[in-house]
C-alpha cells in the first residue's frame, strides 16, 4: 500500500483523484480483481461497473466523501455473479464502518445528537440508529461469556411499574455481568437455569438477604457466600439505634449525638469522646451496648487475613454475641449467628459489594439522563454497553 492510499485506512482501495471544496472528494477503485467468492476460481470477468458514494472519516474540519467505481463480476467456472467485496465497507450502506464508528464514539463520549448533525452532516435519527447498532453488536459479543469466578449480587430499583432488578457484577474485573428484571427466585429462575458456567463461580458477595442466599445455594452449588461488610455494619448500627430510642427517645433525636453514635470511636476527636462519655454515663445499659458495638464493628472491619489469624478472632466474636444475647439488642446476636459463616469469610476476603453499589449509582445516572426507561431490554442494553465493557469496539 502506498502512503497516499494508506490515508484512507481502507487497504483494498487505491486513490485516483482528490478534490477539495466544501468536502474532501476522493475518487478511488479496487486495487486488484478478486477470486470468485463462491468457488475461488480466478480469474473472473467484469460484467459491469456501478458507482457508490459514501461518507468517510473527517479530515480536519472537512468531511471526506468517497466515490467508488466497483465492478460486478461473473465467474465462468460456476456461472455466479457477485459485487466486489471490500473490508470496512458494508453493502447497501452510505457510510463506511470507520465513519459509523467515529460517530458512535463521539456520541458515547458525550457529544449530543444535535452537535453531530452539524459536524458530521447526518440526521439525529441516524446517530441513534448507528449508536444502537454498535451497542447491540458489542452486547452480542458479551452474551456468550461464562459466569465470573467472583460474583456480586444486589438489587436496585428500575421503575414503579416493573419494580426491582437484580445486578450481577464481575467483582474481579469491575464490570457488570448482567442485569435481570426481578429479585425473587420465581422471576430469576428462567435466567439462572440457562446461565452457562454456574459451576465455576467460587465466591458470591451479597447483603444479608435470605432470598438471595437461597438462590445462590440452589443455582451456584460450588460457590461460597461472603457477606458484604457495609451491610453487616449498617445492620448492627440500625439495631443499636433502635435500642437507643427505647432507652432515651429524647437523646435519640439530637443530631449531634446521633452523629457521634454512628461514628467509629477512632474517628472522634478528644473533645467529642469526652462529650459522648458524659452522655453515656447517664445510661449504664446504653454505655455497655455502645462499647460492645464498637468492639463488634472493629472485628467486622478486619479483612484479608490468613486462616490461622482468623481463627483467633472467632472466640472474641462469639463472646460478644453472648453479651448481646443477654441485652436488649439480642436481635444483633441472632442475625449474626444465622449468617456466621458468610460474615467470618469477610476476614479472609477483601472484595465487597461497594463495586456493585457504585454501578447502581451509574445506572441511576443513565436512567436519569434518558428521563427513565419503559422498556427493560433497552435499559439492559445501555447498562451493559456503558458498565459491562471497556467502551472500545474493534474495527472491522
Amino acid at each position: 500500500m502506498s502512503q497516499i492510499d494508506s490515508i484512507l485506512g481502507l487497504p483494498d482501495l487505491s486513490i485516483e483523484q482528490v478534490k477539495r471544496s466544501e468536502h474532501v472528494e476522493v475518487w478511488c477503485r479496487p486495487k486488484m480483481r478478486p477470486a470468485c467468492i463462491y468457488c475461488e476460481h480466478h480469474p473472473v470477468r467484469i460484467k459491469s461497473t456501478h458507482h457508490r458514494v459514501l461518507k468517510h472519516t473527517r479530515q480536519g474540519n472537512q468531511l471526506m466523501i468517497l466515490h467508488l467505481a466497483l465492478p460486478k463480476y461473473h465467474c465462468p467456472e460456476c456461472n455466479h455473479y457477485f459485487r466486489h467485496p471490500l473490508r470496512g465497507i458494508r453493502p447497501r450502506l452510505r457510510a463506511t464502518e470507520s465513519y459509523r464508528l467515529e460517530v458512535f464514539e463521539a456520541h458515547d463520549g458525550g457529544v449530543s445528537q444535535r452537535k453531530l448533525t452539524l459536524t458530521h452532516n447526518i440526521g439525529s435519527a441516524t446517530v441513534e440508529r448507528w449508536y444502537q447498532h454498535h451497542i447491540q453488536r458489542r452486547v452480542s459479543e458479551l452474551s456468550g461469556r461464562d459466569c465470573p469466578r467472583i460474583l456480586g449480587i444486589d438489587e436496585h430499583f428500575f421503575s414503579r411499574k416493573k419494580g426491582f432488578a437484580t445486578t450481577f457484577v464481575d467483582l474481579k474485573n469491575h464490570k457488570v455481568f448482567d442485569v435481570v428484571l426481578g429479585r425473587s427466585e420465581a422471576s430469576l429462575r428462567r435466567y439462572l437455569s440457562q446461565l452457562t458456567g454456574r459451576d465455576r463461580v467460587q465466591f458470591v458477595v451479597m447483603d444479608l438477604s435470605e432470598t438471595y442466599r437461597k438462590i445462590v445455594q440452589q443455582y451456584f452449588p460450588q460457590a461460597k457466600i461472603v457477606a458484604d461488610r457495609f451491610h453487616v455494619i449498617r445492620l448492627v448500627n440500625q439495631h443499636f439505634l433502635q435500642v437507643w430510642n427505647q432507652q432515651d427517645p429524647v437523646g435519640r433525636k439530637n443530631r449531634g449525638l446521633l452523629s457521634l453514635m454512628r461514628r467509629h470511636h477512632w474517628n472522634l476527636s478528644p473533645e467529642q469522646q469526652l462529650n459522648l462519655r458524659r452522655y453515656l454515663e447517664q445510661f449504664p445499659i446504653l454505655k455497655a451496648l455502645y462499647q460492645a458495638k464498637q468492639k463488634l464493628n472493629s472485628l467486622l472491619l478486619i479483612k484479608n487475613v490468613r486462616a490461622k489469624h482468623a481463627k483467633k478472632f472467632l472466640p472474641q466474636l462469639l463472646q460478644l454475641l453472648d453479651q448481646f444475647e443477654q441485652s436488649p439488642a439480642k436481635v444483633i446476636a441472632h442475625t449474626i449467628r444465622s449468617w456466621l459463616e458468610p460474615i467470618v469469610r469477610m476476614w479472609r476476603f477483601s472484595k465487597s459489594n461497594g463495586i456493585t453499589e457504585g454501578f447502581h449509582t451509574k445506572m441511576e445516572m443513565i436512567s436519569r439522563r434518558a428521563f427513565g426507561f419503559r422498556n427493560f431490554q433497552n435499559y439492559r442494553l445501555r447498562v451493559l454497553a456503558l458498565c459491562g465493557w471497556s467502551g472500545v469496539i474493534n474495527r472491522v
